[in-house]
């Protein structure tokens, strides 16, 4: 097992990118990820801000994926963040953002490689009573229905994230958020209140729960997983 070469490609917006030196401390996922596998793992992140499935195929981003695609690869898929949202240019509609999934899906099997479909993860929401609100509710179940109609793997990083939320409640969890007071950091003189994007440590939370779902889902990946035990 150790001698194979597996190769990990990550889709999806800012919450998974990689971010430029100038938006640090905001951090994506994908970053703190890919530190987390052995040396037979490569981790591919394709994840830009701002994209919806409908952009990251109308750019031309999926194709050069597709075709690099092989039998040792995965393929995880995450959006929702901006194609939920109507009054936004990457609007998709939901027929559109499970045709959309299905595409992903589809043509990475072709390739002989494993799709893994995830969930947005939460935004930083709280009701009266102090409880996460469900931020994606329509777009996560309809991730969740193409998964369970197309036997695809999932890791349901909503409501896992919201279970993060839950237990660190309204105030422990701003540490999770890019949250900055005026003069913090050079990158956001007035401060900054972010709810959906992370900070350094809110990434490392996320890529956690991820590779807690790697781990649930008995993926051949979980074997090379390097474990962190701080």
């Amino acid at each position: 097992m150790s001698s194979e070469s597996i190769t990990v490609h990550l889709i999806g917006d800012s919450t998974v990118a990689d971010k430029a030196a100038s938006e640090r401390p905001e951090t994506g996922w994908g970053t703190p990820f890919s530190e987390r596998f052995d040396d037979s793992v490569t981790v591919e992140n394709h994840a830009r801000n701002g994209r919806s499935t409908r952009t990251f195929l109308e750019e031309g981003r999926w194709q050069p994926v597709v075709r690099d695609l092989a039998e040792t690869h995965y393929v995880f898929v995450q959006f929702g963040h901006n194609d939920e949202v109507p009054s936004k240019e990457q609007h998709t509609t939901e027929a559109e953002f499970e045709a959309n999934l299905e595409k992903f899906v589809e043509e990475t099997r072709e390739h002989g490689a494993e799709a893994v479909l995830l969930t947005p993860i939460a935004r930083r929401h709280f009701d009266e009573g102090g409880d996460p609100t469900d931020t994606h509710r329509v777009y996560s179940e309809l991730t969740r229905n193409v998964a369970r109609e197309r036997g695809v793997a999932l890791v349901d990083m909503d409501a896992r994230s919201r279970s993060l939320l839950r237990e660190l409640g309204p105030e422990g969890s701003k540490s999770l958020y890019n949250h900055l007071s005026p003069g913090e950091h050079p990158n956001y003189p007035q401060g900054v209140t972010d709810d959906t994007h992370f900070s350094e440590q809110g990434a490392r939370r996320m890529a956690e729960l991820v590779l807690e779902g790697i781990d649930e889902l008995e993926l051949g990946l979980a074997a090379h997983v390097v474990r962190d035990d701080r």
